[in-house]
């Protein structure tokens, strides 16, 4: 009995499914959150030197 759970538990592969999924977000997270932050520090140099302009 106990060897049949085992054997089924080991075979389950949903969790690593989630799992794998859960980081794949996390990673895309990350990347959208560093370019947003490069964009918004060029584009407020943009801004700075447009006011300078005028």
């Amino acid at each position: 009995m106990i060897k049949s759970l085992m054997s089924k538990f080991w075979r389950e592969e949903d969790g690593a499914s989630a799992i794998e999924y859960g980081l794949l977000a996390a990673l895309i997270a990350v990347v959208i959150a560093t370019s947003v932050g490069s964009v918004g520090t060029k584009l407020d140099t943009v801004f700075k030197s447009v006011v300078t302009a005028l």
